[in-house]
């Protein structure tokens, strides 16, 4: 992404901001994970955050189980059930309301589905090959290019639209995605009539929190603390996270990933910062400073963790709200399909 397109879409994520702050309610926000595993503190502090924070704002909110994405790069579906199950509990231990926020899947909604069809022919093959998150997620993967991973940005595009979504809070490396939406929808738009917003990608201002060894926090790395994790099984792996030799503790990502990596963590936990929980710890060393971030993780998480054992003893519950959030997303869903429909003239 060319520093010209990113100051075009940071300057129309600072104004969908500012209008946020006045009119919640005339936004709508998209936003989901794959269920590939158990979401961890990076989806915490990433994204959840914000989605909660939107939601709380009056911003009408729909969160996506990506049920179907998850075979983009896999070749099975196995523990899928007990993720989304999972992925449901930790939505709502975090402070997400089904009250407020549709939570649905994929494959729960088949008119969602149906907009890739007319969706895909308003782009080309070499704009799908040029997505970069699309040959990050290969590399990342070693997977051959399925024609799911090649289209999953059209994929992502329904998502947005199928709900008519204005804001989409992403990372900075998300921006792609959200172009490629914009652009699809300008596209149908011109060609068929007005239907569909052009979404704007609401850039969150969350500082990505690494892994345990340093790098991105990531399922596929075992880097990451699971906001499923137990307090003893956090413990352990905070213990055996990787620091270095040097006993004086200080701040500095580039020479010492690994010792910054936990001063990132509990400055996350704390609200301090990285650099005075440093110089506190100074040359206890990394015993230290693990028992620090041991103690700022576990009691961070606590009141997260008690509302999640809350909802383990109620699975009708969870199934509950899964199916009334595919119910309403179902019946937006028929509606945008029937206006796409009704708008190429394909209602006989």
């Amino acid at each position: 992404m060319s520093s010209d397109t990113f100051l075009a879409s940071k300057r129309m994520s600072d104004e969908a901001r500012a209008q946020l702050a006045v009119h919640p309610e005339k936004f709508t926000m998209l936003s989901g994970d794959r269920p590939t595993g158990r979401l961890h503190m990076g989806h915490y502090f990433g994204t959840i955050i914000e989605r909660v924070k939107l939601q709380d704002m009056g911003v009408p909110s729909l969160i996506l189980v990506a049920d179907y994405q998850v075979i983009t790069d896999r070749d099975n579906t196995e523990h899928i059930a007990d993720n989304v199950h999972n992925m449901v509990i930790d939505y709502l231990a975090c402070g997400i309301d089904p009250e407020k926020t549709i939570i649905f899947n994929h494959s729960a909604v088949p008119a969602l589905n149906q907009l890739m069809l007319p969706f895909l022919s308003l782009v080309t093959e070499a704009e799908l090959l040029r997505n970069p998150t699309v040959k990050s997620e290969q590399e990342a993967s070693g997977h051959a290019l399925t024609g799911l991973l090649l289209t999953y940005p059209v994929h992502q595009a329904c998502d947005i639209l199928f709900c008519k979504g204005t804001i989409v809070p992403v990372g900075k490396d998300q921006l792609p995605h959200i172009e490629q939406t914009r652009q699809i929808a300008r596209r149908f738009n011109e060609h068929y009539g007005q239907v569909f917003p052009e979404p704007v990608g609401l850039l969150t201002d969350a500082v990505e929190i690494p892994g345990l060894d340093g790098r991105k926090m990531s399922k596929s790395y075992g880097n990451a603390i699971a906001l499923s994790a137990t307090a003893e099984e956090t413990a352990k792996l905070i213990k055996k996270s990787q620091t270095d030799s040097e006993r004086f503790i200080t701040f500095d990502k580039e020479n010492r990933p690994g010792v910054s990596a936990l001063l990132t963590t509990a400055a996350l936990t704390t609200g301090r910062r990285e650099e005075d929980i440093a110089a506190e710890i100074g040359n206890d060393g990394a015993g230290a400073l693990k028992r620090y971030v041991t103690e700022s993780v576990n009691g961070y998480l606590a009141p997260i963790r008690e509302r999640r054992a809350e909802l383990e003893q109620k699975p009708e519950f969870i199934r509950e709200v899964l199916h009334e959030g595919n119910r309403r997303a179902n019946a937006i869903a028929d509606a945008t399909l029937q206006e796409v429909r009704e708008a190429m003239g394909m209602v006989y």
